[in-house]
């Protein structure tokens, strides 16, 4: 993805979307994931694969989030691909970790998966799926 100093580039489309970080919000996530999906032409299993995926990945978040904080959702637009990357604020920082149910769920249901943690405990994960590429690696 090509980015100038954090923005977006001029030949993708984005949506950010940002809720309190709850449980009670997710399916407005699943929605807008539902339906961006859909623009991209993805096939109904490759919609509730990511669904099910950006869910996962929220589920993860909110177990260490900082109460009463703010749950980011970044929606990249890339030609045939679609990149979720879901962050918010932690009470520890630390990285998802990667051999966990959770994770190998994500892995399956998502192409490309990664995780990152800034510098003030924010706690990021990617999800990036390309339309008609299958289920992700096992």
């Amino acid at each position: 993805m090509s980015q100038i100093d954090g923005e977006p580039a001029a030949d993708q489309d984005f949506v950010e979307v940002r809720l309190p970080a709850a449980g009670a919000y997710l399916s407005v996530l699943r929605t807008a994931t539902a339906g961006l999906a859909a623009r991209l032409d993805f096939t109904l299993d490759e919609i509730e694969d990511l669904r099910i995926a950006v869910d996962e990945a929220c589920a993860i978040l909110l177990q260490q989030a900082v109460p009463g904080s703010v749950l980011s959702c970044v929606f990249r637009l890339v030609d045939d691909s679609l990149e979720v990357t879901v962050s918010a604020p932690t009470t520890d920082g630390h990285a998802p970790s990667r051999d966990t149910f959770a994770w190998t769920v994500l892995s399956a249901l998502a192409g490309k998966v990664s995780s990152a943690v800034d510098d003030d405990k924010t706690v990021s994960i990617s999800l990036y799926k390309q339309r008609g590429a299958g289920p992700g690696p096992a």
